[in-house]
């Protein structure tokens, strides 16, 4: 059995050598442009896929800014608002302007924003920086209300998306849509990770384990600062562009409360702290549990599980999870993933080691 365990270690240490890190996320992009459109139903982009692609998005832009650079915000729903209506108004005011070019500028002014409410983190941390965020939110949701303009003098202040359309190609239909956010996605989110592994994204980390070495270093504490919240920002308030285009069609500011914020908030605690995976998974948790509830508890209490019990069994159960995650699991699902699939490969690779090894009797004799 020590020679069994000898080449496991052996294996385990040669295990770098197998596939190509970038393989299994090439192969379900593909899968999500080729196979998904062909399969999927109306039902499943609009319930499920796109407010999925959006809610990750925005966490991957969250993540940035608390995972990596360890500053926490409560005002995340406040970019994603900032982004979608000053999308609708680049694109209602700014005659010929290409879609794509209104996604970046309303990103660059979800940016700015997010480094206007960034200053305080030169002072403040924790706490008190997680507070001071808020301001954020309750500012952009106030200024959206009381100033009709944004809203093209609507009364109730609510936006119809444009036709969405690049290059004379329209994303008609919840399947156009849907490619569309999914493009937007998968562009973002790959810049994402370029920039977390890179300079950038390393001194990022060492301001979150501890500002006062990172300052010794030489690494630029404040300009580093208000680049994650820049950064954030500006992917958060794309997040809300695809939330209001893509997914709604029509959104107003109620949209983008803080209820809005803590779930964006709660995405990256389930799905891990400082992973890009990490928020795939928990949108995909936020966005499927409350559709399975609803199917649970229809099914074993039918009529009385109406929608007023749904929306606070819901806020029990995902309380108690973040509970549970943050005792037992604190780095998400993303550890628990690597954990369960690094255990199913060692089964496998031991199972296989013990098909191939001698038989100790032959060996007696």
């Amino acid at each position: 059995m020590s020679a069994i365990a000898t080449e496991l270690a052996a294996a385990g240490l040669s295990k770098g050598a197998g596939l190509p890190k970038w393989l299994a996320p090439l192969l379900l992009i593909a899968f999500a442009y080729i196979v998904v459109p062909l399969i999927g139903g109306s039902y499943l982009f609009e319930a499920i896929l796109l407010p999925f692609l959006a809610l990750s998005l925005a966490g991957v832009g969250l993540n940035i800014l608390t995972g990596y650079a360890g500053q926490v915000s409560l005002g995340s729903a406040a970019f994603m608002a900032a982004g979608a209506f000053a999308a609708y108004n680049f694109n209602l005011r700014v005659e010929g302007l290409p879609l794509v070019a209104s996604i970046v500028l309303s990103g660059l002014v979800a940016a700015a924003i997010g480094i206007v409410f960034g200053l305080p983190s030169l002072r403040l941390r924790g706490f008190y920086l997680a507070v001071s965020t808020l301001a954020a939110q309750f500012f952009v949701q106030w200024a959206l209300t009381k100033f009709s303009w944004f809203s093209n003098e609507s009364a109730s202040g609510v936006i119809d998306a444009p036709r969405l359309a690049i290059a004379g190609f329209e994303f008609d239909g919840a399947a156009g849509r849907y490619l569309f956010a999914l493009t937007v996605v998968v562009i973002l989110t790959f810049l994402a990770h370029q920039l977390v592994i890179s300079q950038t994204g390393r001194n990022f980390i060492a301001i979150r384990d501890n500002e006062t070495a990172a300052r010794i270093i030489g690494i630029p504490v404040l300009k580093t600062k208000l680049l994650a919240f820049a950064i954030s920002s500006f992917i958060i308030g794309v997040a809300g562009v695809i939330w209001a285009f893509a997914y709604l069609r029509t959104v107003e500011p109620a949209g983008f409360d803080l209820d809005r914020s803590f779930q964006i908030l709660f995405i990256i605690i389930i799905g891990g702290l400082a992973s890009i995976r990490g928020a795939f998974l928990g949108a995909a948790l936020i966005v499927v549990f409350p559709l399975a509830l609803s199917r649970l508890g229809g099914f074993l209490l039918g009529d009385v599980f109406d929608s007023g019990v749904l929306d606070m069994s819901q806020r029990i159960v995902l309380g108690a999870l973040i509970i549970l995650f943050l005792i037992l699991e604190p780095d998400g699902l993303v550890a628990l993933w690597d954990r369960v699939r690094r255990r199913l490969s060692l089964a496998s690779e031991l199972s296989r080691l013990e098909q191939r090894a001698p038989d100790q009797s032959q060996i007696g004799k």
